[in-house]
């Protein structure tokens, strides 16, 4: 594995990722930008959020497969949520979880939530970018 997730003494620990992530991988992945969009083009879960960051992370697995990783070579997620707000963390949650149990993965990545006013389509509430870290 080329990343060591870490929570260092001193700084909460949250559920929903880890504080640090090591990497000692040899490639660097960047993956674009990940929306709520199936393989077919259709949004997927319109007005919900917690399927659309499923979704975002089930595309992220897929983007990842294609190049030989998977989650666990995952250093940092970004997640841009239109019009966020604290209480919306909760769906957050449920979405990773159900991505998490669909990949049989645990998903605790570094991350940065961001809120913003719009994403590329009016139906998109969510948007995930990653970078991972490969061997070889």
């Amino acid at each position: 594995m080329t990343i060591t997730l870490v929570n260092p003494e001193g700084l909460p620990k949250v559920d929903l990722y880890s504080q640090v992530a090591v990497a000692t991988g040899s490639r660097l992945v960047f993956l674009a930008g990940q929306v709520a969009v199936d393989a077919d083009g259709n949004t997927v879960g319109v007005g919900d959020l917690a399927t659309q960051i499923e979704q975002c992370y089930l595309n992220i697995a897929t983007a990842l497969a294609e190049v030989g990783g998977s989650f666990d070579d995952v250093a940092k997620l970004t997640v841009y949520a239109v019009d966020w707000t604290p209480d919306k963390m909760a769906l957050m949650g449920e979405g990773v979880a159900r991505a998490a149990a669909k990949l049989g993965v645990t998903l605790a990545a570094p991350l940065t939530g961001l809120g913003v006013s719009a994403l590329a389509g009016p139906d998109l509430l969510v948007e995930v970018e990653a970078t991972a870290v490969l061997d070889g």
